[in-house]
């Protein structure tokens, strides 16, 4: 057994720790990820719609509150004409202003769904660029949950920049709203009808409680159908987390079969099926915001509705009237935005740390102990593979073939061992070209693209063919052969599932995972296979069937099987050694400050870290 350094180089052993950058940091990068995201214009658009939107609301107020005096005057000479002439006016003041509030509304959700979008969006390009999300997973504590970071705290961050941002810019205008009437304003209202009286205690404060009870019953009708569509927003939000959270375990399979473009494609599916919830969403506390605002409106003539058949019937003064329209409207009071908000302030700035830095380590990871010295690749023309002088780097020591010159012809048969910790998952990262810090030469073979096979298999969602064609297979291949390479590794079940889609890790025990992954190697066909000890954990008739398998499927293919060294050496006549150089500096560990990448003083001081 391995000890964890050979297994795989994490946080631990790659003693790397993140420091928090500063807010001007922070903001440029949230600007350079918006400024080249594919909807920037439309996020662009949005804004300044808002923008407008508010501003002619701030003007329709300002004509609202100036159609006071001539309403008010109306009331006070109780000209019944000109009365009903300020209340079309009011309507359509009021209708304007009710558009502008739908259309704010709508903007607004639009502002957060675009944002979503630009973020989200802008963070998985970042993260799928080949072979970054492997490395940033070996950077330190930035790698750790990156599913969060660009699933939950890029939509929080989206939610507070629209809600603190318009908010923000409507905290110039008062906000007035129902409240109710109190009880002594309306004792002494009395109704006269023909010859009769009649007086209703608390009369304001019952037409208050039945303007809201109607208003809650209609809004309760309309807005019910949220329950359930939040309901479905969790449950797609939790299934775009899950996929990221795949994606984020099996980054070394699909860095080593250049799985990125396929990754990127199912996370964007499964961000559109939460787009399409939020949509939905959207659309209904559209319809909610109808009843809503309609109401908030008929507020502001509500109470002197009310209250006018008193008024002209001559029970109550102009100041009495205006006292108990003043006591049914005072709902709210001017927001003080500030104090209202340092809350949501204070959330926005630990949000936009969090997802402002996690870019910032993506753009830097790249370049994660540069100064240190790194691997060089070439190509041999002869089509063979070559290692001079080899050094792989790790903070632990070096790792290096006994043999300082090796060259691997076509067709060869190679078994790679070495004492546990030796570092032989780092070797074969090397040769995949995902670590790269090291000395000495790698020659590829002209023209040719190595399988690379790891010890954990990763399959992409989808059917089956498309698991054993993944990434960039050739020709298709007919269902007979693909059925006969099943049967040969023993999984001549799943012959009839080819064209059905499957979590096949899930579906699949370990050994059969294994299998899978060597099946698709056989249709694949490659001149050149690299294993990562993926054939170690095969029983006896397991292994020997899929070393059958490759022997008939894949004669004339080179295989390197990095590994223990219990296979048969008939299959593999040639054994190289892994030893640890003792001799060699270790890689000096790095400290990733987000926004750039310092050496630290000394290599204890790190480390102590």
């Amino acid at each position: 057994m391995e000890d964890q350094t050979d297994k795989k180089p994490g946080p631990q052993n790659a003693a790397v720790s993140v420091e928090a950058s500063s807010l001007a940091d922070q903001v440029a990068t949230i600007k350079r990820g918006l400024k080249s995201s594919p909807v920037r214009r439309q996020l662009a658009w949005v804004s300044i719609g808002i923008v407008a939107v508010i501003v002619a609301t701030s003007i329709g107020q300002v004509l609202l509150n100036r159609w006071n005096q001539p309403f008010y005057d109306a009331l006070a000479r109780r000209d019944m004409a000109d009365f009903l002439h300020q209340l079309l006016v009011f309507a359509a003041i009021a209708g304007g202003l009710l558009v502008l509030n739908i259309g704010q509304t709508w903007l607004n959700q639009m502002i957060r769904l675009r944002l979503r979008e630009a973020l989200t969006l802008d963070l998985i390009d970042q993260w799928m660029l080949p072979a970054r999300a492997f490395r940033l997973a070996n950077a330190g504590a930035i790698g750790v949950n990156p599913d969060q970071r660009m699933q939950q705290d890029a939509a929080h961050l989206s939610d507070l920049s629209t809600d603190l941002g318009v908010g923000l810019l409507q905290s110039f205008i008062l906000l007035v709203s129902f409240i109710g009437v109190l009880w002594e304003l309306s004792s002494g209202f009395v109704f006269r009808v023909g010859g009769w009286s009649l007086a209703i205690p608390g009369y304001m404060v019952w037409a208050a409680f039945l303007y809201a009870g109607t208003a809650s019953w209609l809004s309760w009708l309309v807005g019910r159908p949220l329950i359930s569509l939040n309901s479905e927003r969790y449950t797609r939000e939790a299934e775009l987390r899950s996929s990221m959270v795949r994606v984020n375990e099996n980054v070394d399979a699909i860095a080593l079969y250049h799985g990125e473009p396929d990754a990127r494609r199912r996370l964007e599916l499964d961000l559109g099926t939460v787009l399409g919830a939020m949509r939905r969403i959207y659309t209904a506390q559209i319809n909610l915001s109808w009843v809503t605002d309609t109401y908030g409106w008929i507020t502001v003539v509500a109470p002197i509705l009310v209250a006018s058949p008193v008024y002209f019937s001559g029970n109550i003064s102009f100041g009495g009237l205006m006292m108990a329209v003043g006591a049914f409207n005072q709902v709210h009071s001017s927001l003080r935005w500030f104090i209202n908000n340092i809350g949501s302030i204070a959330d926005w700035r630990a949000t936009l740390m969090r997802v402002a830095d996690f870019r910032i380590a993506l753009e830097e990871t790249d370049v994660l102990h540069d100064t240190e010295k790194r691997i060089e690749f070439g190509e041999n023309a002869n089509g063979s593979l070559t290692f001079e002088k080899l050094q792989v780097a790790s903070p632990e020591g070096c790792a290096k073939l006994a043999d300082p010159h090796v060259e691997i012809h076509a067709g060869e048969r190679v078994m790679i061992t070495g004492e546990p910790g030796a570092g032989k998952t780092l070797f074969f990262r090397a040769i995949a070209g995902l670590w790269p810090w090291g000395r000495g030469l790698i020659g590829l073979p002209a023209g040719e693209t190595p399988i690379f096979v790891p010890r954990v298999p990763y399959f992409p969602a989808g059917t089956l063919r498309e698991v054993l064609d993944h990434p960039n297979g050739s020709a298709p291949v007919s269902d007979a052969e693909i059925s006969a390479v099943l049967a040969e590794v023993g999984l001549e079940r799943l012959s009839s599932s080819l064209d059905r889609s499957g979590r096949w890790e899930r579906e699949l025990g370990d050994d059969e995972q294994r299998a899978l992954a060597f099946a698709r190697i056989a249709v694949r066909k490659p001149k050149w296979v690299i294993i990562d000890e993926a054939l170690d954990a095969f029983d006896g008739p397991s292994l020997r069937r899929v070393l059958a398998m490759l022997q008939t499927r894949l004669p004339d293919a080179a295989i390197l099987n990095i590994g223990r060294g219990l296979h048969n050496t008939q299959f593999f006549p040639r054994s190289l050694n892994i030893v640890k150089d003792t001799g060699a500096p270790a890689l000096k560990p790095a400290r990733v400050r987000a926004g750039a990448i310092e050496p630290p003083p000394t290599t204890a001081r790190a480390k102590k870290k």
